[in-house]
């Protein structure tokens, strides 16, 4: 299909100093989880995103000492092994023709070196910011001359590896922006008071990478112009904006965002796509040189609107470009319907603060592709003909389903309710989460096409049915269903009579159900459910009080980047909060919340009680099947699976992997390797 003209300004190549981009299309630096403990995979990863179309792939950060050393999920220049390992990224991303970016790191305040344990340096000596009890060195002049003597070490080693972009970082409120920044920077040298002191290490940063580099590669400044902290930060209309205009000429692109990284990647519940672009839209009037910003560009439309009134040159990514590696070539060869596009929840961010590979909602293949040879645009095609019949169009079960249609599987896909996505068609219509329907629209709209797929909503499937069927095949994406009575992480035991009318579930919130005030949410999961459980029942008018064993509201959500923005929402919008109190018993009017460190008991009066807390699989049909083996034999049916929330309840990200290993494993002979490991040789 020939690519729509309204795109082709997307496809024009850019000059970037002495290298040029193919296209406009931008992977910025972002993080993996993988770092320098497995450079194979994250080469593989990168090489795939350069195969997909991106003009520019672009390493995460990269430490350029030991005494900035952000653990294993962090990449590292530090020595000639680790420009071998850079090199490997380098040599995948030039296969494709794309231009290979490195962002050369040092976060002073912002680690306490877990690893190798140097004292980390900053402009100034205080605790770094991670709950860490480690301080910083405040920075002398010779520090200064050694921290500049590391960065021009990490350049050359850059040059070493073969990259065509190198980047000065001052973003996200690491060392170059700590001196930057005011609130971080009270130094009464050269190096403070004035922006102009202030910008001076930034400066002289740039000018030593620009004489390294001496036209063998671009110089990239990645600044954020904005750090949401009124008068106290810089601000796109102040010093943010002075920033620049001092600087303007000085690198071959500017790379401009916001910061910290939780404003910087904010995820859908709080902000659209484009939503920096109040505070980056002046860089272009104040500099010559090429303009790369980020929006979590998803739309081809909104891409091209950002170059033609001039807010970018070119369209930077990270989580869109892990959500489609290729979402460049499919808008090149004009199939931008099929685009997998990005949800904003941040479970890529999730993984990367959990030092594992990372993984995406939308994508099943992130961070597989050395690992398990999984591509995210080619797959197997079938080895047997054997139909498969998949129970539950939930997004386990569409995964399942696209996968196997484009193995050419005969695929039956049975739903019980006229509505397909399961748990994200329902999850959705609660405050905030609109976008993640993307789950379930993408995947419906690649399968409805497909004559492989035969999909039969309205079908409630019994085990009496799926024998009469006899598919040799059986899939169970059955779901979950949220348990009543009270037990998950601090209740191992019930403390609630799921018979009582007053006890409610997200399920029955999501369902509609009228829920009596004042009402309890009791949040034993962690994540988001208890927080927009508890704003969909103030939005509905009621009194709401959120109680939680943890000490904040939607504590998992540190790890997406969100905590901090939820708990403020939830308390603006009239909510109770109780932390660090579980819920220990309720009668159908008095709830009695226990502390969970004392023990000490008290009592409150509710009309209802939602509980937010562990989640029984569906896994009836399953037994029922499995249980009774000659009966399968006899249907000719030769292996019954669950998937997903009905084998065992997790994220939604979990549950479309599932989906989607079980179709690629389907016809895997049994000794296969499931994946493979990075070792280093003795």
């Amino acid at each position: 299909m020939a690519r729509d003209p309204r795109y082709d300004i997307l496809f024009e190549p850019i000059k970037i100093g002495p290298v040029t981009a193919k296209n406009r299309f931008f992977q910025v630096p972002h993080c993996t989880g993988m770092g320098h403990a497995m450079p194979r995979a994250l080469a593989a990863m990168r090489g795939v995103k350069a195969e997909g179309g991106w003009g520019v792939v672009c390493s995460e950060y990269c430490s350029i000492h030991p005494s900035s050393d952000d653990g294993t999920p962090s990449t590292s220049l530090w020595d000639e092994s680790d420009v071998r390992d850079q090199a490997i990224m380098v040599e995948a991303v030039h296969a494709h023709g794309a231009l290979a970016g490195c962002e050369l790191w040092y976060g002073g305040l912002k680690t306490g070196n877990p690893i190798t344990r140097d004292i980390p340096l900053g402009p100034v000596s205080r605790p770094v910011i991670p709950p860490d009890p480690v301080q910083t060195r405040a920075m002398d002049k010779a520090d200064i001359a050694a921290f500049r003597g590391w960065h021009l070490a990490a350049v050359e080693r850059a040059l070493q590896a073969g990259y065509d972009l190198v980047y000065v970082y001052a973003g996200h409120g690491y060392l170059p922006m700590q001196f930057l920044s005011r609130r971080f920077n009270d130094r009464s040298d050269e190096y403070g008071g004035s922006l102009e002191n202030r910008a001076r290490l930034l400066r002289e940063l740039i000018e030593d990478t620009r004489e390294a580099v001496d036209g063998k590669a671009g110089v990239v400044v990645r600044l954020a112009v904005e750090e949401l902290e009124g008068e106290s930060g810089l601000t796109a209309d102040g010093e943010g904006r002075a920033l620049v205009e001092m600087l303007a000429e000085l690198p071959d692109l500017w790379d401009v965002n916001i910061s910290t990284f939780d404003n910087d990647a904010r995820t859908s519940r709080f902000v659209k796509e484009a939503a920096q672009e109040p505070y980056v839209s002046f860089v272009k009037q104040v500099t010559t040189k090429p303009v790369v910003g980020v929006g979590r560009f998803t739309s081809p439309d909104t891409m091209v609107s950002q170059i033609k009134r001039g807010i970018l040159d070119m369209i930077g990514a990270a989580r869109p470009s892990i959500a489609d590696p290729f979402l460049p070539k499919k808008i090149e060869e004009g199939r931008p319907d099929d685009i997998r596009e990005c949800i904003g929840c941040n479970i890529c961010v999730i993984n990367h603060a959990l030092s594992s590979p990372i993984r995406c909602t939308q994508n099943p293949t992130m961070g597989e592709e050395w690992r398990k040879g999984w591509h995210p645009e080619v797959i197997a095609p079938k080895a047997n003909d054997d139909p498969v019949l998949i129970v539950g169009a939930g997004p386990a079960g569409l995964e399942c389903a696209r996968a196997l249609g484009r193995r050419g599987c005969e695929v039956h896909l049975a739903e019980s309710t006229t509505e397909l996505g399961g748990r994200v068609s329902r999850e959705t219509k609660l405050p905030s989460l609109a976008e993640w329907v993307r789950v379930r629209d993408y995947r419906v709209n690649q399968i409805l096409p497909m004559p492989e797929v035969n999909v039969y909503r309205d079908s409630h499937l019994g085990a009496a049915e799926v024998l009469e069927f006899g598919f040799p095949r059986v899939v169970l994406a059955t779901g979950a269903t949220w348990r009543r009575d009270g037990v998950g992480r601090a209740n191992r035991f019930p403390v609630l009579d799921p018979a009582l009318a007053q006890v409610f579930t997200p399920d029955d919130v999501m369902a509609g159900a009228e829920v009596p005030g004042p009402v309890l949410v009791f949040d034993d999961d962690h994540y988001y459910m208890g927080a927009v459980v508890a704003e969909k029942l103030r939005d509905d008018g009621l009194d709401v009080t959120l109680v939680t064993p943890a000490g904040v509201v939607s504590a998992w959500t540190g790890f997406s980047l969100e905590q901090h923005l939820i708990q403020t929402q939830v308390l603006e919008k009239g909510v109770e909060v109780v932390t660090g109190h579980s819920l220990s018993a309720y009668d159908g009017t008095t709830a009695e919340l226990a502390c969970v460190f004392t023990g000490k008991t008290i009592e409150r009066s509710y009309g209802a009680v939602v509980t937010v807390t562990g989640r029984h699989p569906n896994d009836a049909l399953y037994h029922l099947l499995a249980d009774d083996p000659a009966a399968l034999q006899d249907a000719g049916i030769k292996s019954v699976t669950r998937i997903g929330d009905c084998n065992a309840p997790g994220v939604i990200a979990a549950a479309v992997y599932a989906g989607h290993r079980y179709a690629r494993e389907l016809d895997a002979p049994e000794d296969a390797p499931l994946r493979r490991f990075e070792r280093a040789a003795v």
